[in-house]
C-alpha cells in the first residue's frame, strides 16, 4: 500500500507538471515514461493485486512468480488459470485423503464395534456336548432357562458321534456363569457336559425365522445338512435321506462358487424322520461326510413371478 501511496504522488506531481506545461511534448513523452515505470515497479503477488481465492494456490507458487517478474519486469495474467487448476487440483487431492481417511476409520471403528460384540456374545455362551439325539432344542432351552433368560439355542450333529453338541447363548454373563453348574445333569439317556464357549451363535436372518404356527410345525420337520460334496445332485440328497429316514416332502439345495462344499435344508413328512435324520451326521454323501442339525428355518415354496408381456 505504501508503493501506491508513493505512486500516487507521483502521479499527481507529474500531473501538475502535464497542467503547467501544456505545450511542452518532450516533456510530456518523458513524464509517461515515468508512469510507466512505475506501474513496472508494482508488485503483482500483493494481496491488494490477487483475489483472495487464488492466494492458497499462489502461496506454493510466489517465489517462482516472483523472479519471473524480476527477470521479465511483467506478469503474464495467463498464469492464473494454471494456479486455478493447480489449486483445484490439490483441494480435490486433500478432499480424497480427508474422505480416505475417514472411511479407514469408520471401519477401524466398525471392526472394533464388531469384534467388542462378538467377545461380549462369546461370554454369554456356553457349550453343551454329549446331547442325546432324542433332545430337542426346546428341551435344552427349558432346561438352562433356569439359570437366566435363553436368547438362542443351536444343537449341531457330530460326526464323530451319535450324540450332539450345543451353544446356549444367555442375556448376560451371570446366567452363562450359572449354567456352568448344569454339568453332569441327565437330559434324556446321557449326562451333559457345560462349558464355556470358544464362539458365538451365528444369528439366523429374522427374515427366514417361523412367521406362524404352521412354520413353526415345519421346523420340527426339516433339518439343516451341511458339507455337502458340490457332486451331489439334489435328486441324489433327496434319495439319500428318503432311504435311511423318511419321506422327503420339500428340498432347498444350495451353492455358491466360493465354497467348497454345499448346504441343504430338508422337509420331511413326520418329525420322527427328522429324528432319525440327525443319526445321518458323519455318514459319506459323495465323497464327503455330512453334517446334519435341527432346522430354525422352514423350508418356503418358492414365489414363481407371472411371466412379463
Amino acid at each position: 500500500m505504501a508503493a501506491v501511496a508513493e505512486i500516487s504522488h507521483e502521479a499527481a506531481v507529474a500531473n501538475k507538471n502535464l497542467d503547467s506545461k501544456p505545450n511542452s511534448k518532450p516533456e510530456s513523452e518523458f513524464t509517461m515514461q515515468n508512469l510507466v515505470d512505475m506501474f513496472t515497479k508494482l508488485n503483482p503477488l500483493a494481496k491488494e493485486f490477487i483475489p483472495s481465492y487464488y492466494s492458497q494456490a499462489l502461496d506454493h507458487h510466489h517465489h517462482q512468480q516472483h523472479l519471473h517478474f524480476q527477470q521479465n519486469g511483467s506478469f503474464l495474467i495467463s498464469d492464473f488459470p494454471a494456479a486455478e487448476k493447480n489449486f483445484s487440483e490439490n483441494n480435490f487431492a486433500n478432499y480424497r485423503r480427508r474422505r480416505n481417511s475417514f472411511n479407514q476409520g469408520r471401519r477401524r471403528f466398525n471392526g472394533r464395534s464388531f469384534r467388542a460384540q462378538r467377545e461380549d456374545s462369546v461370554r454369554r455362551t456356553v457349550y453343551v456336548s454329549d446331547i442325546d439325539q432324542h433332545v430337542t432344542e426346546e428341551q435344552l432351552a427349558t432346561l438352562f432357562s433356569t439359570c437366566g433368560q435363553v436368547l438362542d439355542c443351536r444343537i449341531c450333529g457330530d460326526p464323530h458321534s451319535v450324540l450332539r453338541f450345543a451353544f446356549v447363548e444367555f442375556a448376560d454373563e451371570y446366567g452363562a456363569r450359572a449354567a456352568l453348574n448344569l454339568g453332569g445333569t441327565m437330559l434324556g439317556y446321557y449326562p451333559v457336559r457345560v462349558l464355556p464357549s470358544k464362539t458365538a451363535i451365528l444369528p439366523v436372518n429374522p427374515n427366514y425365522l417361523p412367521r406362524s404356527e404352521d412354520e413353526r410345525e415345519m421346523c420340527t420337520r426339516t433339518v439343516y445338512c451341511t458339507n455337502i460334496d458340490k457332486k451331489v445332485s439334489q435328486a441324489e440328497v433327496k434319495n439319500f435321506f428318503e432311504t435311511a429316514c423318511g419321506e422327503v416332502t420339500r428340498l432347498r439345495l444350495l451353492g455358491d462358487h466360493v465354497h467348497s462344499t454345499r448346504i441343504a435344508f430338508v422337509e420331511f413328512a413326520r418329525a420322527e424322520s427328522a429324528i432319525v435324520a440327525l443319526n445321518c451326521s458323519g455318514m459319506v454323501l459323495g465323497t464327503q461326510p455330512i453334517r446334519v442339525s435341527p432346522s430354525k428355518t422352514p423350508v418356503r415354496p418358492r414365489v414363481t413371478r407371472p411371466p412379463m408381456n
